[in-house]
């Protein structure tokens, strides 16, 4: 068994897995699934009141958990795949844990093809960086901290580009975290 097929058997288990992206190591498990998600605040280490974002492979599947505005869709359009995290009103099935209870949800599509090829296997999942919260985000698998203690398998990626996603509420223009593409980002916001 590849280790992707190790990792999509661990999330559809429940369990956690490390993924790269462009930006970070994250720290993937089923994001429909409250006790997975649960999982990923104890192994962060994470306060409940802090939303965690959720990846898919592209803006059809975003769709089907979500309900982006057009003017969201044009943003993700622009973006997305890309080191962009967009904030958009979630659909029901999304659960309270993952959001802390917020109406909407930080949709992330790493432009990564081992994370893509994750997320077309097992989306959505959990899109938060694969470390103790406080401590500094892994760009390397030999980075990663005592996260590892909590996860089924590790995906090597290689080195990750190293800084985080932009978060954006795309209807409100308040950029949440600035980080890779933040100037773009800026930039849209500010000529729509």
């Amino acid at each position: 068994m590849s280790d992707l097929e190790a990792a999509v058997e661990a999330i559809e288990s429940g369990e956690l897995v490390v993924y790269p992206t462009e930006t970070v190591y994250g720290l993937g498990a089923d994001a429909l699934d409250p006790a997975a998600v649960a999982r990923v605040f104890d192994a962060k280490g994470r306060d409940r009141d802090e939303p965690i974002s959720m990846a898919v492979p592209d803006l059809n599947t975003a769709i089907e958990y979500t309900a982006p505005t057009a003017t969201e869709r044009a943003f993700m359009h622009e973006f997305l795949p890309g080191p962009v995290t967009v904030l958009v009103e979630r659909r029901e099935m999304v659960p309270d844990v993952l959001t802390a209870g917020r109406e909407q949800v930080g949709i992330r599509i790493p432009d990564h093809e081992l994370a893509l090829a994750l997320l077309e296997r097992a989306a959505p999942i959990t899109a938060t960086s694969a470390n103790v919260s406080g401590q500094q985000s892994a760009r390397r698998v030999a980075d990663l901290d005592s996260i590892t203690d909590s996860v089924a398998v590790v995906l090597d990626g290689g080195e990750t580009g190293g800084t985080g996603s932009t978060v954006v509420d795309v209807e409100t223009g308040d950029i949440h975290r600035r980080g890779a593409e933040a100037d773009a980002v800026e930039a849209w916001l500010d000529g729509r």
